[in-house]
């Protein structure tokens, strides 16, 4: 995992995710849909650009793994 930038920007966008679903949850307030559209194609890809970063985020457990192991 030596690429910083893709586990930033992973990071930030899973984080941006969490906190719509949390307005969502909270406020029941889409903020991608009220700012792109319901379901239009920017939003679209917001939604899969969200799910691809947790995908690829499940990654990091094997990071927490290998610290844990070095006793740090």
């Amino acid at each position: 995992m030596g690429n910083k930038f893709l586990q930033y920007f992973a990071l930030t966008v899973a984080v941006i995710g969490a906190v719509n679903w949390g307005l969502v949850g909270f406020f029941d307030l889409n903020l991608v849909a009220l700012l792109f559209g319901s379901m239009s194609w920017i939003s679209r890809i917001i939604y899969g650009l969200v799910g691809l970063c947790g995908l690829y985020l499940l990654s990091f457990y094997g990071l927490v793994d290998r610290e844990e192991g070095q006793g740090a």
